[in-house]
């Protein structure tokens, strides 16, 4: 279950990691706008939002190349469908919340906007719980441990001890 590569680790991951690392922080900034009225965070959810929505996209483009890769008809390529119809579902809503404030001074966030960012927030926050249950149980992406379905009792006993079970 390889996708796309690069130096022999998995693009897709690589990519999440920014992209999230820009959304939640958007929502954060959103948050402490509406905590504190700074207006000096909002520019920077904005911007944050500017540039990890794109980079979201392409990370899209790896996820659809890894997911092609699942058996048909298997629980990974299924969980696999729901993680990528959530994080799109996320980007839309990161996207729309974009939209809302452009056009406005130091993009000050109204109502709507904010809605959208924090709901897109928790999104994510599902979306990469999904990710993350199709690499440690399903093995997707991980070419170091097998998947729990196919790994030994020992190796089971081991993946539970690491995740703190």
């Amino acid at each position: 279950m390889k996708g796309a590569r690069l130096l022999g680790h998995p693009v897709h991951p690589m990519l999440t990691v920014f992209v999230l690392g820009m959304l939640i922080s958007a929502a954060l900034f959103d948050l402490f706008y509406v905590i504190t009225h700074d207006a000096s965070w909002p520019p920077m959810a904005y911007w944050n939002i500017g540039v990890g929505v794109p980079v979201g996209l392409i990370a899209a483009v790896f996820g659809v190349w890894d997911w092609l890769t699942l058996p048909a008809g298997s629980r990974p390529r299924t969980v696999g469908s729901w993680h990528g119809g959530v994080n799109l579902t996320m980007l839309l809503l990161f996207g729309s919340s974009w939209m809302l404030r452009r056009g406005q001074p130091d993009q000050i966030p109204g109502a709507a906007a904010l809605t959208l960012s924090f709901a897109a927030a928790l999104l994510a926050a599902v979306g990469t719980w999904l990710g993350v249950l199709l690499v440690e149980r399903h093995g997707v992406g991980d070419n170091l441990t097998p998947p729990l379905a196919e790994a030994s009792p020992e190796q089971r006993a081991s993946s539970r001890t690491r995740r703190g079970e």
